[in-house]
């Protein structure tokens, strides 16, 4: 059994950012490269290159308790139109169909509708990840959900749970009320519509120490209790809090980290194993530098690769190693955890 790694978590404070758990305590785990190698996985390589998900920036109308991205009102990183343009000519001509635009809220960058519109010339299939209350937060946000429909956009929305108690003990007070308010909106230009191919899909995250339950009976449970406001939506994505940046911070304060990563451990899935995201999906920051997923963007892990948006190199970044680590767990235990929810 060797301990933990060291690496530097990064937690949000009051006073900033600090790091903590250098060398993890010494938890009495095995280490996740040991984990791959015991299932001939070791190293870890992409499959391929299908999805580009870029941040385009920190800045957001909501503090979260789970966002791993430590976003808020206060980030000033975004991301400019110059590294936008750098994506755009990236992907040009490549089989990428698939670009997941995420933040932050991503409707807050200046360049963001000028971006989903270049996409969408390009006729590449485009999700935001779209917080829901942004839509209400300003008057020149309210018609996002008419200026989606144009361009097709996949609309992925968090909601911790359908009911108010719980939605804004994660994500703040009055959170669940406008949250209902928007996906009712969306729902009136013809999201969550099976015959209008506007697509609404919804992101459950735990609101505590434990691992998601069954995504189909999740996504049951959402749509029976979500009729009662009239809202109806296509898929419920399940996905497990990875132990960092403000969840890491949550787990160290309630003494739950060591039990958690016990946990995580106990759940790992060979099956999830083989299909974590970072085998097909390449993510790009704010400032254009590439990450095998957001959650290594998160710690500053750059690629094995030319590791900036200017320097793409779709053949290096097919080929490269994937860099891993104890977090990694997170999306390999029980059904797995990607952006696009169970991997079984």
């Amino acid at each position: 059994m060797k301990s933990l790694k060291k690496l530097n978590h990064k937690l949000s404070s009051p006073e900033g950012q600090i790091e903590i758990l250098d060398d993890a305590e010494a938890i009495d785990i095995p280490s996740f490269e040991d984990k791959l190698s015991d299932i001939g996985l070791s190293p870890l390589t992409p499959t391929n290159i299908e999805i580009f998900q870029v941040n385009v920036g920190k800045m957001c109308n909501q503090v979260c308790s789970h966002c791993h991205v430590d976003a808020g009102p206060d980030r000033k990183e975004i991301m400019t139109k110059e590294t936008m343009q750098q994506c755009l000519d990236a992907i040009k001509g490549t089989d990428i169909q698939t670009v997941d635009l995420t933040g932050g809220a991503p409707e807050m960058n200046p360049h963001f509708r000028w971006f989903v519109e270049e996409l969408s010339a390009l006729g590449k299939h485009i999700i935001v990840r779209c917080n829901l209350t942004i839509i209400l937060a300003n008057p020149k946000y309210s018609d996002l959900p008419k200026f989606f429909k144009k361009h097709k956009v996949n609309v992925v929305s968090s909601l911790p749970y359908f009911t108010a108690k719980r939605t804004d003990a994660q994500r703040g007070e009055g959170v669940f009320e406008k949250s209902i308010k928007a996906l009712q909106m969306l729902n009136e230009v013809g999201y969550g519509m099976e015959e209008t191919g506007l697509k609404l899909d919804l992101v459950y995250n735990p609101a505590g120490a434990f691992l998601p339950g069954d995504q189909l009976s999740l996504e049951t449970q959402f749509k029976n209790k979500l009729r009662a406001y009239n809202i109806e939506f296509n898929n419920l994505f399940t996905i497990t809090n990875l132990p960092i940046s403000r969840f890491l911070e949550y787990l160290v304060k309630t003494e739950k980290y060591e039990d958690y990563m016990h946990e995580l451990v106990n759940a790992f899935n060979p099956a999830a194993a083989e299909g974590v995201m970072c085998r097909n999906t390449l993510s790009v920051s704010w400032d254009g530098y590439l990450y095998d997923c957001d959650f290594n963007q998160m710690l500053e892990l750059k690629v094995n690769a030319p590791n900036h948006i200017r320097d793409f190199d779709l053949a290096a970044l097919t080929s490269r190693e994937i860099i891993i680590n104890q977090h990694c767990y997170g999306c390999t235990a029980g059904a797995g955890s990607s952006c696009g929810g169970a991997t079984t």
